[in-house]
């Protein structure tokens, strides 16, 4: 290796600089990490701006997804080539660039050549940002980075829905780029006044030119495939065909490849490690059914329970409260758990407010809908740090930066894989009560019969009135019940996964020895 030795690391911050280190990289995390979630309650005003159709308005975040998706897991080989500090501040300058285009954009054509932009040089953001806080703080504080790391990462998903919502609502779209321009410009400024002379070794490697563009083939062809599989009818369409075989041909090839070249764009070889490979699947399945869960609770309460896309952000909020109270309390009792114990009691967390609202029935009532929301951010707290301590531990200081950056690339895109998969389920579960439903829908059945009399009384109109009526019920019902299903398989499927907990070795505050990615 040609990076410097770990005794000649520099110390780590301590009082104002600390405090104010940690809040640069903290809003550069917040800032990328919201931005994943922000745009997605705008495209229809986006799409009515631009004049084009919803359909087209949602490459918006295909390609902003794509983009983010590939440059993830370059993070580790642009470090050696660039230095940590240098990358960072570099990926925050471009961000705040792309967003600025984003706002400008006249046509859809410019826009989405911004959001590229953007989601490329977004991946780096996240593993630096743990790879960075994890250097300016003393061994012994590992788990205090780790921890304000995850409450920003966790609470920028949950808190972009609502916040996009509210600034289209009453701003204009183009706001929902703006706002990362002053974030940016002093988080970049702050993070080179205190980094700059704390850089990383930088080494000259080769560019793996034949794994990069196999990388991008299959993870831009996959990704295209997830995000557009729904409105396409999954394998029923040649496209989709044609993504799914390319990508997956492609991604033999990149596993062939990155193994046996001598300088791979991607080190695979870190997943010979027991704690990344265990820790990486776990917090990657589990995210997956988090995450996807995050992202059909709004569209159900928008479609079915005619919330409005602000106040439907607004109910799942609350899920960040515990993340962020929470977070000091992590920080204080990782050095004494196993964190394989902590991440045990979040998946079993989960587990019951999943089966909680696998109870939702289309009565249901605005506490009931943000009760179990509110105590999921308990097993939030508990869930990343724990899994990120397991996944870095025992990793030599240079290996940080590209471990971090293949768990988020993995963790990633299990959660667009997640999502495909679990609003393709919904839908199919949908169609599956929709139509046992419309079996009790015949004049055989005295309570169909019943209804219809009592429908038309009390709305005062004919037959086809009550029949509409009960055609929206029915739809309702289904969808609710649906829903429920997926909320079942998900609390059975955060039971089923914890055994990939203990696959990993027991660990004491396993983020410690990562902690010696100092140089920063």
């Amino acid at each position: 290796m040609n990076s410097a030795p770990q005794s000649n690391a520099p110390a780590p911050l301590s009082g104002g600089r600390l405090v104010l280190a940690t809040l640069a990289v903290a809003l550069a995390t917040f800032m990328n990490v919201l931005d994943s979630s922000i745009a997605n309650v705008a495209i229809p005003t986006i799409s009515g701006n631009l004049g084009v159709s919803i359909d087209e308005g949602t490459w918006v975040i295909t390609l902003f997804a794509a983009a983010n998706a590939i440059s993830i897991p370059l993070t580790g080989w642009l470090t050696q080539r660039i230095g940590q500090v240098r990358l960072f501040v570099g990926s925050i300058l471009l961000f705040v660039l792309s967003s600025w285009l984003c706002g400008i954009a006249p046509n859809l054509t410019i826009l989405l050549g911004a959001r590229i932009l953007q989601g490329a040089v977004a991946g780096p953001l996240v593993p630096l940002s743990q790879a960075i806080l994890l250097g300016s703080y003393p061994k012994e504080k590992s788990s205090h980075a780790l921890a304000l790391w995850a409450m920003t990462a966790t609470v920028g998903p949950i808190a972009g829905p609502a916040l996009g919502g509210w600034i289209t609502d009453n701003y204009s779209w183009s706001w929902i780029f703006y706002i990362n321009i002053p974030v940016g410009l002093f988080a970049a400024g702050a993070t080179w006044a205190i980094y700059r002379n704390r850089e990383t070794p930088v080494k000259r490697l080769p560019i793996d030119k034949i794994g990069l563009i196999a990388l991008i083939g299959w993870v831009g062809a996959l990704q295209i495939m997830l995000d557009k599989g729904k409105d396409l009818d999954w394998f029923d369409s040649p496209v989709i065909v044609a993504l799914g075989a390319f990508a997956l041909v492609v991604f033999v090839f990149f596993l062939i490849w990155e193994t046996t070249d001598r300088n791979p764009i991607v080190d695979l070889r870190l997943f010979m490690g027991r704690n990344f490979l265990g820790g990486t699947i776990a917090i990657s399945i589990a995210y997956a059914v988090f995450f996807s869960n995050l992202v059909i609770l709004p569209q159900w309460m928008q479609g079915y329970l005619n919330y409005r896309s602000v106040d439907a952000g607004m109910a799942t909020a609350p899920l960040g409260i515990f993340a962020v109270i929470l977070a000091p309390v992590m920080a204080k009792i990782m050095p004494r758990s196993d964190s394989r114990v902590l991440a045990t009691l979040a998946f079993l967390g989960f587990s019951v407010v999943f089966f909680m609202r696998s109870r939702y029935t289309t009565g249901v009532d605005t506490l009931t809908l943000v009760l179990p929301t509110l105590l999921q951010g308990i097993p939030t707290a508990l869930f990343f740090v724990p899994l990120t301590a397991i996944i870095l531990s025992g990793l030599s200081p240079e290996k940080i930066p590209a471990a971090a950056g293949l768990s988020n690339f993995v963790r990633v895109f299990a959660g667009a894989v997640g999502t495909s998969i679990t609003s393709t389920e919904w839908n199919d579960r949908t169609i599956v009560h929709h139509a046992q439903l419309v079996e009790q829908v015949n004049l055989g059945n005295p309570a169909y019969t019943a209804s219809i009399a009592s429908i038309q009384h009390a709305l005062g109109g004919g037959t086809r009135q009550a029949l509409a009526f009960i055609e929206r019920s029915i739809d309702v019902q289904a969808a609710m019940l649906g829903l429920d299903d997926i909320f079942w398989l998900s609390a059975v499927i955060f039971i089923v996964i914890v055994p990939l907990i203990w696959v990993t070795k027991p660990s004491k505050d396993g983020s410690s020895a990562a902690m010696g990615a100092g140089g920063h």
